[in-house]
């Protein structure tokens, strides 16, 4: 895990599979509707990017937040626009749900 000048970390699969072993998060899915449906991360909220602003508040209620979505781009403005609203522990899924099904994690349907 390392941090940036967005004021988020990133985290990689293995380092967030771990991170789910020890403590409860909140994983947050930014990708759209079809996306999900296709498969997502298990126990992941579905929250589209474009609707971030608007629930923005529910979630900046404390705890560690991850976002992750296709490739790691979207979350990544999502994981900003949230650490720049003084949420705690945001971290971004480098490589988004891509990177976490080639390292051999499971996917949901």
């Amino acid at each position: 895990m390392f941090g940036n000048m967005y004021g988020f970390k990133e985290i990689d699969p293995a380092q967030l599979a771990q991170l789910r072993l020890r403590q409860a998060i909140r994983l947050i899915d930014v990708r759209t509707d079809a996306e999900f449906a296709a498969g997502h991360i298990e126990g992941a909220i579905h929250l589209p990017l474009h609707l971030l602003p608007f629930k923005a508040d529910e979630l900046a209620g404390g705890g560690t937040v991850v976002f992750y979505c296709r490739s790691g781009a979207r979350s990544a403005q999502a994981a900003a626009f949230m650490a720049s609203r003084g949420v705690g522990e945001v971290y971004n899924l480098v490589g988004g749900i891509m990177a976490w099904a080639q390292a051999g994690q499971a996917l949901a349907a």
